[in-house]
């Protein structure tokens, strides 16, 4: 588990770092950002503009994001048109309820939200995740006030090797930092490799990760009883947090919330 006095940016090749290690490359990343600006000036991490600082958006970007805030349906987060009252549920949530007690997102997946996610996921922009983590830290706080451990969703090993870091990690990481609470990254693990969800219908992305996750076994006095709080990038049609969720289930968990930067709100768009 890790403590929340240890470095923030410093993943190791598991997504996790021994305290001292964890300061020694933090050092060395900060150094390093610090050679990087002087170099070349900070730039808005979704539209290149020049901001103050490596991690940050411009003003043009931040105002152009699409932030979901109430009314919204309580259990799936999806924002309403008009407010429907207190613990308003949406149609979805009601006609097929999700296996996690409660989700919600930063903003609504389009251009500006998609370039952030891009940028960290594929181009391994780790500095956006600051200024990402720090958002999902702000609109999940219901959630994080009740969270007992953060738990990101893995990637399975070898994409893991392939892209060098877990983004959702990542991301929990900043989050667990900014709330105070208790961060797990190896409590639950990827079972198998899955397809990429690109490109997949949600009948698809259900059977992809379907059974794709379990607790480690160690890892199940950290989550018996307890509230989880689960952290992803984005939800598309909710199937991998869905799965994990199951998971996190079966490993005892006692409540289990989703958090996540962005998430499509109607139909399934540009391919994430």
């Amino acid at each position: 588990m890790w403590d929340r006095d240890a470095d923030l940016a410093a993943p190791g090749p598991t997504g996790w770092a021994a305290p001292t290690v964890a300061a020694l490359a933090g050092l060395a990343r900060r150094s390093g950002r610090a050679m990087l600006d002087l170099v070349l000036p900070p730039a808005c991490a979704s539209c290149r503009r020049p901001v103050a600082n490596q991690s940050g958006l411009c003003s043009d970007c931040w105002h152009a994001l699409a932030l979901i805030e109430r009314p919204y349906c309580e259990r799936l987060g999806v924002p309403f048109a008009y407010d429907l009252g207190p613990g308003a549920l949406s149609a979805e949530a009601i006609a097929h309820p999700p296996p996690f007690d409660r989700a919600r997102a930063v903003a609504r997946y389009d251009d500006i939200a998609g370039r952030l996610v891009r940028a960290l996921k594929y181009r391994d922009r780790q500095e956006i995740a600051i200024v990402m983590g720090r958002m999902m830290a702000r609109a999940g706080r219901e959630l994080t006030g009740s969270a007992d451990l953060i738990v990101p969703v893995p990637l399975h090993r070898t994409r893991l090797l392939l892209r060098g870091f877990n983004q959702s990690a990542a991301l929990a990481r900043v989050i667990a930092h900014e709330c105070g609470r208790p961060l797990s990254f190896d409590a639950l693990l990827r079972t198998r490799a899955t397809r990429h969800q690109v490109g997949l219908g949600a009948t698809e992305r259900e059977t992809n990760v379907r059974g794709a996750f379990r607790v480690r076994p160690e890892a199940r006095l950290e989550i018996e009883g307890r509230s989880v709080l689960l952290v992803d990038d984005v939800f598309t049609s909710g199937a991998t947090v869905a799965a994990a969720t199951r998971a996190l289930r079966r490993g005892g968990a006692g409540r289990v919330d989703v958090l996540v930067f962005a998430r499509v709100v109607g139909k399934l768009g540009e391919p994430i």
